[in-house]
């Protein structure tokens, strides 16, 4: 293990890139009383990132993640890369995901940070050994990557590149946790990372059952959110089925039921997401939504998950 009391403590972060993801890391390290300075060079950044702040706000000071004397009025933004960067301690970057976009945007950001000052890329699928293949310091780079919204989702995946270094992963981590985050290493490289492809898998079986007119979309999705998806909340899917297995754990289960999962498994389907079952979707999603636009979903779906944060802190 690496002695992080060797390097610098980690006091100014800048934000790169801020949209909703950008946003929701600003809320949240401000909350934690951190110096934070936005850069983005879109017009109307710093109307949209304050007003996402403001509205995380209250959420945080209800989940009890408001640092004594911690207030979004510190908040800065500054359009210019080099003086946005200097004197920061960490970098997190959410910049649009384009592989090419990225690698020359790190190659930009290492020449203007201070030695000690790790980035962190809330890239959802892309390959850190690559994206910092043209840095100069590169062992500093690592992936860092949320789940929406970043504020309130306690999971953060960690995996570096092939020059990362261990350092680098174990400073992120222990910084991830100490703002109530729950990071995961990832021991490997892979395209999405572990959470994404798990999603992917799901959604391409949801996919498939409506394709096949199994269910119509809503009630495939109530299939998630009215079942198993309320006890993944608690436990993962190996934990779960180590629950089903009853006093005997997984090895009952599998001993038991290994042999019908299997012939699930041999079934799954793989679809072909033509434009005609894209409208299908579409329009079963929109059916499901109701009346309810986008805003009022996130609202939904944001009060849901801070009752239900409140729940797992106790």
């Amino acid at each position: 293990m690496t002695d992080s009391s060797a390097f610098p403590a980690i006091n100014r972060v800048a934000i790169v890139g801020a949209g909703t993801i950008g946003a929701s890391w600003a809320a949240l390290f401000l909350a934690h009383g951190l110096d934070v300075v936005v850069c983005d060079p879109a017009a109307d950044a710093e109307p949209l990132t304050r007003a996402r702040v403001a509205a995380a706000w209250p959420v945080l000071a209800e989940l009890g993640r408001v640092a004594a004397g911690a207030t979004p009025d510190t908040l800065r933004f500054e359009p210019d890369l080099a003086a946005a960067l200097q004197g920061v301690d960490f970098v997190q970057e959410n910049a649009p995901e384009r592989e090419d976009f990225k690698t020359d945007l790190f190659a930009r950001m290492d020449a203007l940070l201070a030695p000690h000052a790790i980035v962190a890329s809330s890239s959802s699928g892309l390959i850190m050994s690559r994206l910092q293949a043209r840095c100069q310091h590169a062992a500093r780079f690592v992936i860092g990557h949320p789940f929406n919204p970043p504020h309130l989702i306690p999971l953060v995946e960690v995996v570096g590149g092939k020059q990362t270094s261990d350092a680098t992963i174990e400073r992120c981590i222990a910084f991830y946790r100490q703002l109530g985050k729950h990071p995961i290493r990832l021991n490997k490289e892979v395209p999405g990372h572990i959470a994404n492809r798990l999603q992917a898998a799901l959604w391409r079986e949801a996919i498939h059952l409506a394709a096949d007119n199994v269910a119509s979309v809503a009630d495939i999705d109530a299939a998630v959110s009215q079942g198993p998806g309320l006890r993944w909340a608690l436990f993962g899917p190996h934990m779960t089925f180590n629950l089903g297995g009853g006093a005997g754990g997984l090895a009952n289960f599998m001993d038991h039921l290994l042999g019908p999962v299997q012939t699930w498994w041999d079934d799954l389907g793989s679809p072909e997401v033509t434009p005609e079952l894209q409208r299908r979707l579409i329009d079963g999603v929109n059916a499901e939504a109701g009346a309810r636009s986008i805003a009022d979903l996130v609202e939904t779906r944001d009060a849901q998950l801070t009752a239900l944060l409140k729940i797992l802190q106790r």
